[in-house]
């Protein structure tokens, strides 16, 4: 079993030899002498325990350096219990850093069991404290669906939720792609009083142009060429429910004002028609997009950003959820291997390791399809790094020709699989010959003679 981390943080080279040497037997030691060195490594190794001096360079006879590493730490982790080893002359201080988020206080010249004794006491809360967010985050994934999330990031996500739901006032979330922010909007119609109602959907960026303002407003019959019969839009389609306007941020300019007069109003007209429509909606809108800027360069309208972000909800990128990748992990590990019929049972330490480290430039969506690739194309039963392929990634992207091998690759998995690796039957569902399929397997690293963690292997 890995050894917990501890991060020793003290300006005397004696103590953190001392120190390092009287606890290497319990824990991984990592050892700094000034706030910053302090600070990048606890970013790096994450550790659960540090014990910090308050005198630090360059104004080691006061605390003022301690207490500015204390809060960068628990800027960092909220969770992370800091152990304050401080002289009898400053014990003042060491009070206050407790006030300030510190665990606990030890005073010079410490008793090193006595030290063990409170860091051992640390780690236990620490633990307690982890597992109950774990069994916090299974309970609120139940009450949100599928959003998933211990992190403090995403717990004030869930209370934001709980907080505005109820209202009808619009409401605009904003953060990168792939981090869940449809979700976010399905959770908030769930739990408002328009729940029984419909929750209509639109990608304003996925729709030409020229169709989307019929695809929010509807049309009459007649409107325009095809225009065969009478529509509704799909603001029409969200009465009495919710309207989420995904990717608000491109929306074409003359649409925009169309859609406050009707923030405005609450009344839309159909293309072609005359007559006005009352409708009675609440609208939810997200985008990726920095709205400030698209409004400085005139491809935003600031009356409508003001208008539908009455209420404002952030919703944190994964590299930013500390804690979150493992369960969002073994969350779609679970969905996948029932979905796939495959005997996968976890993620290896080293898998799980490479999932951590990475830093997500898809957000929960490469997780969750890297997840699913993983799922398809393990030869074991475990997950591996190997099978994660983190690795070979470059600033999160990949060639053409990466990506093209990997499509083959899991094309030709699947229908072996479905086959029962009969090469014969394979090979005539890929439209392809016997010695074809052998030379394509040879190329992509199928070998011949296993089954490769098929069901059942």
């Amino acid at each position: 079993m890995e050894k917990p981390k501890l991060l020793i943080v003290d300006d005397d080279e004696t103590i953190l030899l001392a120190m390092k040497w009287a606890f290497a037997g319990d824990y991984q030691v990592f050892t700094a002498g000034e706030r910053q060195g302090a600070l990048d490594l606890f970013k790096k190794e994450r550790p659960p325990l540090v014990t910090l001096d308050l005198g630090l360079p360059p104004h080691a006879q006061s605390a003022e350096e301690g207490f500015l590493t204390l809060a960068g730490l628990l800027e960092e982790d909220p969770y992370v219990k800091v152990i304050i080893v401080s002289g009898q002359e400053e014990r003042s201080n060491a009070l206050t850093a407790v006030d300030q988020g510190a665990c606990d206080f030890l005073c010079k010249p410490m008793q090193v069991e006595e030290l063990g004794v409170i860091l051992r006491r640390a780690l236990r809360l620490y633990d307690l404290e982890s597992e109950n967010r774990v069994l916090r985050a299974a309970r609120t994934n139940n009450a949100f669906d599928e959003l998933i999330g211990a992190s403090p990031q995403m717990q004030q996500v869930f209370l934001t939720i709980e907080k505005v739901a109820a209202t009808d006032a619009p409401i605009l979330i904003f953060g990168e792609s792939g981090t869940g922010k449809e979700l976010v909007a399905k959770a908030l119609h769930a739990r408002s009083s328009r729940r029984e109602g419909s929750f209509v959907a639109i990608n304003c960026s996925a729709i030409p142009e020229n169709l989307i303002e019929s695809e929010l407003f509807g049309h009459e019959k007649g409107a325009f060429t095809g225009a065969h019969t009478q529509r509704k839009g799909r603001i029409e389609l969200a009465d009495k429910g919710t309207l989420f306007l995904d990717e608000i941020g491109d929306l074409p300019l003359a649409l925009q004002v169309k859609l406050l007069r009707f923030l405005q109003e609450h009344t839309i007209e159909r293309v072609g028609g005359r007559k006005e429509i009352s409708i009675d909606t609440r609208v939810i809108a997200a985008t990726n997009v920095d709205l400030d800027e698209a409004i400085r360069e005139g491809r935003f309208r600031e009356d409508l950003y003001y208008r539908l972000g009455v209420i404002k909800v952030p919703v944190p990128p994964l590299r930013e959820r500390s804690g979150d990748v493992e369960l969002l992990a073994m969350s779609f590990l679970e969905k996948y291997s029932a979905e796939q019929k495959r005997e996968v049972f976890g993620i290896t330490p080293k898998g799980m390791n490479a999932l951590k480290d990475h830093r997500w430039p898809g957000n929960v969506r490469e997780l969750e399809n890297r997840i699913r690739r993983a799922v398809i194309l393990v030869q074991g039963r475990k997950i591996t790094d190997e099978d994660l392929e983190l690795g070979t990634q470059k600033s999160g992207r990949m060639t053409l020709k990466e990506a093209r091998q990997r499509a083959e690759r899991e094309i030709v998995m699947q229908t072996l699989r479905e086959s029962n690796f009969n090469l014969t039957r394979a090979a005539a569902n890929l439209g392809i010959s016997r010695p074809n399929l052998y030379e394509l397997m040879e190329k992509l690293g199928i070998k011949k003679d296993e089954k490769l963690g098929a069901p059942g292997s």
